[in-house]
């Protein structure tokens, strides 16, 4: 006799990161958005929410792509054989077939070639699949939430890639010690009781699919007002962001946010609940601000500004002992350099004999 396989932690029973449990919530309700990335070091609970997430879907799907994953097992295949002797094309579904109407999860996404991050970006945020091979093509619905995980120990994506991920969520390294001992409250709450813990969220976790349901089934009803369009090009244009991709995001987002919300339009409101997890990743600094350290940007000085972190406490700006400036430490003060007029200068000049 077989025992029952070990059930998944509970969505709603996740503690202390409700600005990650909002980015998954709007890509499931809309998964054109293009997918979340999230860099957060080990033990931050970025697997268990994105398996958790699937438990919501309809599908319930979760797949996960390794890093050695061929672009053959990504895409699917053709049959060519087939086709010559029957006539007919027949294709070997991969792993987006499988992620269809679930969720696509890659962790250490930073790790996987270049190449196949392309493809997943365009799959998502085009909901179709299309395998060509020899002049012959097969396409095929792909509409999955696409999670992206990364340490930022491990390096970041080039910028290219970075940008073309919808939502961006960014966990601190800290975690409050009120925040901790809920986490670990609930965690053991789970391994004690696997059963019992997930019959104790079970009301909660249906209501939370009903949203996500209705939330789908509203989203074509909620316009894209002038007022919407109007505010959403200001905020992309005041963060600096490059070309249109962040306008276009938040505008899914914000209608995903306002579904999800059960309103019947888009408000400021619904804007501004999502607009750090549309700028973060791409939002350039002004003139008078620092160039932002190596981690999710990718390399030092990329022109990205240190998105906010979830879970963190506000850290202070360090200060040096009293009274000193904020240069480098042991740097020395600049000497002033004396004054000539032009008429001295001329003096100092060697004249011609």
């Amino acid at each position: 006799m077989h025992a029952s396989p070990r059930p998944e932690y509970p969505f709603t029973a996740i503690r202390g990161m409700p600005r990650m449990q909002t980015a998954l919530l709007l890509a499931a309700i809309d998964p054109l958005i293009g997918g979340v990335l999230i860099e957060g070091p080990r033990g931050s609970a970025k697997t268990t929410s994105a398996r958790a997430l699937a438990q919501l879907l309809p599908e319930g799907a979760f797949v996960n792509l390794p890093l050695g994953c061929s672009e053959e097992q990504l895409l699917g295949s053709l049959d060519l054989e087939d086709v010559l002797q029957h006539g007919r094309t027949r294709f070997r579904p991969g792993l987006l077939a499988r992620a269809h109407q679930g969720v696509l999860y890659v962790d250490e996404v930073n790790l996987l070639a270049d190449g196949l991050v392309d493809l997943l970006l365009d799959v998502s945020v085009s909901g179709i699949n299309r395998v060509e091979r020899d002049g012959i093509s097969h396409a095929h619905e792909a509409r999955f939430v696409l999670v992206g995980t990364m340490n930022p120990e491990e390096g970041g994506l080039r910028p290219q890639l970075l940008d073309r991920f919808g939502l961006f969520v960014q966990l601190g390294e800290t975690i409050p010690p009120e925040t901790r001992e809920a986490i670990v409250r609930a965690r053991l709450a789970f391994e004690t009781d696997p059963q019992g813990f997930v019959a104790d969220h079970a009301e909660a976790q249906q209501a939370l699919r009903q949203r996500i349901l209705q939330a789908r089934a509203a989203l074509e009803t909620l316009p894209f007002t002038d007022a919407v369009h109007a505010r959403v090009s200001r905020l992309c244009h005041e963060a600096g962001v490059e070309g249109v991709r962040a306008d276009l995001v938040m505008l899914r987002a914000a209608r995903a946010h306002a579904a999800l919300e059960g309103q019947d339009r888009i408000r400021e409101e619904d804007m501004d609940a999502v607009q750090d997890l549309v700028l973060a990743h791409r939002r350039k600094p002004s003139p008078d601000t620092d160039p932002a350290p190596a981690g999710a940007g990718g390399e030092q000085g990329s022109g990205q500004t240190p998105p906010p972190r979830e879970g963190a406490g506000t850290p202070e700006d360090a200060q040096g002992d009293a009274g000193e400036g904020p240069g480098d430490w042991g740097e020395l003060p600049p000497e002033a350099a004396p004054l000539r007029t032009l008429a001295q200068v001329g003096e100092l000049t060697p004249k011609k004999p």
